[in-house]
Order: C-alpha cells, then sequence, then structure tokens
C-alpha cells in the first residue's frame, strides 16, 4: 500500500548515506531512498570517512556520484596503493558519510498521506468491476481528492501556519501566498512573547478618486475614474501616532461639556480599544495588511489559515482523516454521477458525514493526563 515508510532511517534522522570503505572503491552513488532530494552541487555535501570530515580538494561531486581523486590532506583515511602508487580510496573498514548540508528536514511527515497517495489507493480499493463505482477517471478522483482536502482544511485538519515579518516604515505587508483566512496577529515583545494585535473596525483604505477644484470626477483618456493611491484615509491613519492623538483629547472636565454632564455615566472602554498594543487592518481587494504607525519596524507574526494546496509538499492529510477523505470522494463521486439511486448517495454522504465527525475527534488531541492538570486550578476555593 502507498504512503508506507520508503526511506531509511538514516535518511529520516540525518539526510545521509553510509557505505563501507574496501581500499580500493574510490567512487559512492548516493540513493533517493537516503535524501528527500539528491543534492546538486558539491557545496550542498560534508563528506567524512572514519569519522574525519575529508577536505573538499580529495573529492569531486557529479551529482548522484561522489569521487575521490586526490590525497593532498586526511592521509589517515585515504589509501595507499601498491607499489607506492596512490588508490585515493578510503581505507578498508573506514566508514565512508555523506552528509546534506542545510538539509530540508521532514520530521514527523510519517502521520500524513500524500493527495497522489490518496488518489491511488482510491482507484485500486473502491473503483473496478463488481465494485459500487465500475469507473471513474483519475483526473475526477484527484480533483473531488483536492476539493475535500481544502473543506476539511477550514474546521477539521491542522492547516495553521505562521509567518514572523518585521513590519517596514511604509506599514504595509502583503498577505501570505496562500491565505485563506487569519486566525491571529501579534506583535513579538523583547521576551519573545507575542502580543495580540486587534482590527481596527473604524478605519480602511477605500478606493480614492480623483476630483478637480469643482469636485468633479477626473477620467482617464479611456473614460475611467483615475485614483489616489494610497488613499487620504490611510494616510491620515499611517501619519498618526500615540503623542498626536493625545493631543486630540480634551482632558480639562471644566470645559469638556460631556465630562461635564455624564458624570457616573461612563461605565468604562471599548475593550478593543482598551489596549496600545497597536492595530491592523487587512485590505483583501489589494491583498495587504496596513498597521498603525506605533508598530514600524516592531517583529509580528500572522498566524493564518490555508487550504493546503499552496504547494505539492502541502497537498497531504493527516492518516486520522484519510478515511473521511476516502468517504468524500466516494460521495462526491457518485452523487455527480447519473443513475445512481437517491438511497447509495444519501448512505455514503451518512458516512461521509460520520467519518468526518470522528477525524475531528481524533485530531483535536485532547489527553485527560493535561486536561486534568489544567482542571486541578479551578476547584480552588477563594476566601474573603
Amino acid at each position: 500500500m502507498a504512503g508506507l515508510f520508503q526511506q531509511t532511517q538514516e535518511s529520516y534522522y540525518q539526510q545521509s548515506q553510509t557505505f563501507d570503505g574496501n581500499g580500493t572503491a574510490t567512487q559512492f552513488t548516493l540513493l533517493n531512498t537516503h535524501f528527500p532530494s539528491i543534492p546538486s552541487s558539491k557545496s550542498d555535501i560534508r563528506v567524512f570517512v572514519g569519522g574525519q570530515e575529508i577536505d573538499v580538494d580529495n573529492y569531486t561531486y557529479s551529482s548522484p556520484n561522489v569521487t575521490f581523486v586526490g590525497r593532498t590532506n586526511n592521509t589517515d583515511v585515504l589509501a595507499d596503493g601498491t607499489g607506492g602508487t596512490t588508490t585515493n580510496a578510503p581505507i578498508d573498514g573506514k566508514s565512508v558519510v555523506v552528509k546534506e548540508r542545510a538539509a530540508s528536514e521532514n520530521f514527523g511527515n510519517y502521520q500524513y498521506v500524500s493527495v497522489n497517495d490518496i488518489v491511488n489507493n482510491f482507484l485500486i480499493a473502491y473503483v473496478g468491476e463488481g465494485k459500487l463505482i465500475n469507473k471513474v477517471s483519475k483526473t475526477d478522483v484527484a480533483f473531488h481528492a483536492k476539493r475535500g482536502l481544502a473543506e476539511f482544511s477550514y474546521d477539521t485538519l491542522r492547516s495553521h501556519k505562521s509567518q514572523e515579518i518585521e513590519v517596514p516604515p511604509s506599514l504595509i505587508l502583503p498577505l501570505p501566498h496562500d491565505y485563506v483566512n487569519y486566525s491571529k496577529i501579534s506583535k513579538i515583545d523583547d521576551n519573545g512573547v507575542k502580543t495580540i494585535l486587534y482590527p481596527q473596525r473604524y478605519t480602511g483604505n477605500p478606493k480614492s478618486l480623483l476630483q478637480n477644484d469643482d469636485y468633479d470626477y477626473i477620467f482617464d483618456n479611456s473614460g475611467d475614474l483615475l485614483e489616489k493611491s494610497p488613499s487620504t484615509t490611510f494616510e491620515r491613519y499611517k501619519d498618526n501616532n500615540k503623542t498626536e492623538a493625545k493631543k486630540k483629547i480634551n482632558l480639562d472636565d471644566s470645559s469638556d461639556i460631556e465630562w461635564k454632564y455624564q458624570e457616573g455615566r461612563r461605565f468604562g472602554l471599548e475593550p478593543e480599544l482598551a489596549q496600545n498594543n497597536g492595530f491592523y487592518f487587512i485590505d483583501l481587494h489589494l491583498g495587504r495588511i496596513h498597521f498603525s504607525a506605533n508598530l514600524a519596524n516592531e517583529i509580528v507574526v500572522i498566524d493564518y489559515i490555508s487550504d493546503t494546496l499552496g504547494t505539492d509538499n502541502e497537498m497531504r492529510i493527516h492518516k486520522f482523516a484519510e478515511e473521511a477523505l476516502y468517504k468524500h470522494i466516494s460521495y462526491s463521486v457518485l452523487a455527480s454521477k447519473v443513475g445512481i439511486p437517491e438511497y447509495i448517495v444519501a448512505r455514503y454522504k451518512k458516512e461521509r458525514f460520520a467519518a468526518l465527525r470522528n477525524a475531528k475527534l481524533r485530531l483535536s488531541n485532547f489527553k485527560s493526563e493535561e486536561l486534568a492538570q489544567v482542571m486541578r486550578n479551578k476547584n480552588k476555593t477563594i476566601k474573603n
């Protein structure tokens, strides 16, 4: 069955390959089972013989072959030939280890199944003579698999991602390439702790139309409205800062009519505004995040939701939800076919719902011991 562990444990933990030197072999070939992808250049690898790193002048690399060519250094682990000639080969009994530099770690990938494996497994197990689905194209199965993966990502799978970025002086950052919605945006303080930021609902960056001195709209040669970017609204919002904002607040109760005659009637602040961490608003039309002036040059973290379809490596599903995706594909294929009895479609719709519910419970990741530890603090008696 596709999706089983298809790499060595050395590949998983070290992303390296080990050979045995015999005193004569000078060329060693790297295999895909030991690397997520074969290194492309000499600068991508490090070579060790007998635990000693070999000087780069002593070997060449032409993917996927490492060839020992000289013995200018590391003479204690590279062999001499007969008659005083140099074989350049690693000494017999010495292990040869080729490691990848800056290895792209794929730790924890065993818990996932790729969409390609899902499609192939479905065609083997659910499609064929004597089965409910006697014929369906691989393209249709792949489409329904990707649609199911996207739908599951919004409320079932762990599809949350994050980006850490420094806010530029322009106070504008682009949305992530695979952004669907945000979960929260935070500022990082000096201790590395997230401080949550709140959306500013009372401003924005609207489309700003140009007008002449008579306040008439200005058009281009094609008859389209001319626009100003950024808008005056955002320019004023960007130029504003905490010090200037304080100047606009009247703190003198002798002249503040509202303060004078509404005494006792102010019951508190708006919680979303009762903080000075900073604000942001998202311009979905232009795909940008705009920040308040006090966040310039600050480090922010954008936690967002993706549909897991951004790249080929992301198109995978957790094994806890694998069965739910098979049921989703089955229901979608049957619902799109002509002549399938309605009770069959309804049956698979129920099975899809049940499998998805099980996946949500499994992926919720509640641990009884952790829950008990948290709840111990909830039954304390507060004495007056």
